[in-house]
């Protein structure tokens, strides 16, 4: 059977087509990827619903599925250290960088492509471009409207470890969250300073565990104020307010450790036997894909993409002053044993 030449064309461009079909390229740079019937595995310490929807858009778009493993920062990155090369998973995320520092220091992350790292911008991820900043959350001072004035509000996250607020303030050291802020102190102020505020803490904070205690202790009026991150607030007021409504939100700007944001981390395993499905997900996250989900979605949590839009609710990126922090000098390891040394853990 002889085919036209027009038949033919149509034939070749079918085949290639077909041949075509399983890859997936992403935009703005990113390579075609190959979908694998296993996927990626990823240890995930962001919020459980947040990195769900995040996992769901990816799979709908690329056909790259997505196995997730929640945990916390600290105790993901301590067992992604502790597997080594033999780790199971492929990406790491994080709610705060300490435990992207603590993975990257003991050189476990492949680097990212040089097209991700462009839809970043430089102030939210670490220089050497092993892993970068995926969202971020704004420290905050979260206080009771009845039994505090605007004017009778700290004017620097350092005011807390004097006398004078002694027993009138809150904080959950426990968690990542609290202990980025400390790490953040570390950095800005040194260890003598850090050391001089935990002591202080020692002597003035009321214990809770968890941001969301804390918020709900405010709100009820068994403490003046306290120590949280942004969107435990504006997450509540989306819903009933039930725990916020009697609160308000101080931001510390003027470059404060108050004004401290930190960045919620996201990095490719070097170990991983899935290096073009994982750098993907990292790309698609930093992208438009991933950063629309924190504009729209109910994280509340800061879009960090170049040009990404956060949730409008939220007081703008650029208005809280914050300090400048490098997230890969951040030290978890030396501000839990200063946290330790002050009795808070």
């Amino acid at each position: 059977m002889k085919l036209s030449l027009s038949s033919l064309a149509s034939a070749l461009a079918l085949g290639t087509a077909l041949i075509a079909a399983p890859l997936v390229s992403l935009a703005q740079g990113a390579p075609a990827v190959t979908p694998t019937a296993e996927g990626i595995v990823i240890y995930n310490a962001q919020h459980a619903s947040l990195t769900k929807a995040w996992a769901e858009a990816f799979t709908k778009e690329t056909g790259i599925k997505v196995t997730l493993r929640n945990g916390g920062d600290t105790e993901l990155g301590n067992q992604i250290v502790q597997e080594g090369a033999a780790s199971p998973a492929d990406v790491f995320l994080t709610e705060n960088s300490p435990a992207m520092a603590l993975v990257d220091t003991a050189g476990l992350f492949a680097p990212l492509g040089a097209a991700t790292l462009s839809q970043v911008p430089a102030n939210f991820r670490p220089a050497h471009g092993r892993w970068t900043g995926i969202a971020a959350r704004s420290t905050v001072f979260v206080y009771n409207k009845a039994k505090l004035t605007p004017a009778q509000l700290p004017k620097s996250l350092m005011d807390l470890a004097g006398p004078s607020w002694k027993g009138r303030w809150a904080a959950s050291p426990a968690g990542a969250d609290f202990q980025a802020i400390v790490s953040a102190l570390l950095e800005l102020k040194g260890e003598a300073a850090t050391a001089a505020w935990l002591k202080g803490m020692k002597e003035n904070a009321v214990i809770y565990k968890g941001n969301g205690v804390v918020m709900k202790a405010v709100n009820a009026g068994q403490v003046e104020g306290g120590v949280i991150y942004h969107y435990y607030w504006f997450g509540d007021q989306a819903k009933t307010g039930e725990n916020s409504n009697n609160a308000a939100l101080h931001y510390f700007r003027q470059q404060d450790p108050g004004a401290f944001v930190s960045i919620s981390g996201g990095g490719v395993l070097a170990s991983s036997k899935h290096q073009a499905e994982a750098q993907a997900f990292v790309h698609w996250l930093t992208g438009k894909g991933g950063q629309d989900i924190l504009k729209t979605g109910d994280a509340y949590e800061y879009a960090v993409g170049v040009g990404a839009a956060s949730n409008p609710k939220l007081v703008p990126l650029a208005d809280l002053q914050s300090p400048k922090v490098e997230p890969s000098k951040l030290n978890s390891k030396k501000v839990s044993d200063l946290m330790t040394q002050a009795g808070l853990l």
